[in-house]
């Protein structure tokens, strides 16, 4: 059980301070998977290429093989006249080296004859019918050639550990001969909301009652992160149900995540909970951000725990900002998650915005052109509203250094 002292529970962090605490997690183990089955899985190894692709010569365009110095000087009006030598059959290997002035049809993928290097594309050729091609064209050396290597050679680099694999990653991988790649297991992630006010989505609530938004949210953004739920549905506030609640997401999953049960209210009994659990220690109980102050950070049984505020905005924006890159590192994200690339636009500010020092704030913003400029205009910064979230096209940071933002001012809208 932890010895961390009473006032542990409320230390308040930085933003950054809270993500370097968050993405000294250690990843996932790691297990090995089918490439076609690899899609938006995370590389557990740096990938080297034990091949050249292409391991043959290859055409890049319709045409004609040739000896490149055999057409130089021709043109429309003084055309170069070649024997020709027969076709290139696709997928088949070609062993008769082309001759001094001979000219061989090939399609594109086509492998050249030995002692060619050059295709001359078929719009600039002609055949005359007396076994000649006419060259209307001269060809540099190598002309719309894919050369050995081109692509990759033997030994070079093709990912690094920690990429997450696209569906154009697979066809790379697959093209050099990877059937099957070493990935990070999917990351577990038990969500746990808590709170008596909470009922079900297809319930009328009763006055100080809500439906539950954050499970539904919440879920479909883990799922994003590329991990697996189990999704405990909701805790009441009671002690031994949150317990029992933890034990049985810590024995699960690689992260809890909590909603609700985070802020400093009298009824939210978190902190004391996760302290009676194995191997306990509170991180942080507070991050200098709006929305989302209340974020709870620790660890229990060997595992992190991290609770989200109650609002849905509140709750939604600090798993974007935090639980995110937290849930990426656990499942090996090479780069460090605080610092994945985000889509940004440059925006000028429509109204001016207030804000307080040693606080980064969030606001909310839509976004609207006029030919020449984006307009960024804040929407309402009520953290319980969560229609805010859902007409908002991202979001424009303050940093905690400053007081607010002025009109007119360009600012960075990290997109939603």
């Amino acid at each position: 059980m932890s010895t961390d002292t009473p006032k542990s529970f409320f230390k308040v962090v930085t933003p950054a301070e809270a993500l370097e605490l968050l993405c000294r997690v250690a990843a996932v183990d790691s297990e090995v998977v089918d490439t076609v089955e690899a899609r938006g899985r995370v590389l557990a190894e740096d990938l080297r290429s034990r091949v050249d692709l292409p391991h043959f010569n290859r055409a890049a365009m319709d045409g004609y093989a040739v000896i490149a110095r055999d057409t130089f000087g021709a043109s429309p009006g003084l055309p170069a006249y070649l024997n020709l030598a027969g076709t290139v059959e696709m997928g088949r290997e070609v062993t008769r080296r082309i001759g001094s002035r001979e000219a061989v049809r090939i399609s594109t993928g086509g492998m050249l004859p030995p002692g060619s290097d050059a295709v001359v594309m078929v719009e600039y050729t002609d055949e005359t019918g007396d076994g000649m091609v006419e060259i209307q064209r001269s060809a540099s050396p190598w002309l719309n050639v894919i050369q050995v290597g081109d692509d990759i050679r033997t030994g070079e680099p093709v990912f690094p550990r920690g990429r997450r694999l696209r569906a154009h990653d697979l066809g790379a991988l697959t093209g050099i001969g990877v059937a099957s790649v070493p990935v990070y297991r999917k990351p577990r992630v038990t969500l746990i909301s808590t709170g008596d006010e909470i009922v079900p989505v297809e319930r009328e609530p009763r006055p100080g009652q809500v439906r539950n938004i954050n499970q539904h949210s919440l879920a479909g953004l883990i799922a994003e992160c590329g991990a697996e739920l189990n999704d405990l549905g909701v805790v009441a506030d009671d002690r031994d149900d949150l317990r029992r609640g933890l034990e049985r997401g810590l024995a699960w999953g690689d992260l809890v995540l909590l909603s609700g049960g985070s802020s400093m209210g009298t009824r939210d009994m978190a902190v004391e909970v996760i302290r009676s659990l194995p191997d306990a220690r509170i991180f942080f109980h507070g991050i200098s951000v709006s929305p989302g102050k209340p974020t709870l950070y620790a660890e229990a049984s060997g595992k992190p725990v991290l609770g989200l505020p109650g609002y849905p905005v509140s709750a939604l924006v600090i798993f974007d900002l935090f639980a995110d890159p937290l849930i990426r590192a656990l499942g090996g994200e090479g780069r460090p998650a605080a610092s994945l690339p985000r889509r940004t636009v440059r925006a000028v500010l429509d109204t001016n915005v207030s804000s307080r020092t040693g606080r980064e704030d969030y606001v909310r913003v839509t976004l609207e052109g006029d030919g020449r400029m984006l307009h960024a205009s804040p929407l309402p910064s009520k953290s319980g509203a969560i229609f805010t979230l859902v007409k908002a096209d991202g979001m424009v940071r303050i940093d905690l250094n400053r007081e607010g933002l002025e009109r007119g001012e360009e600012v960075e809208v990290l997109l939603f």
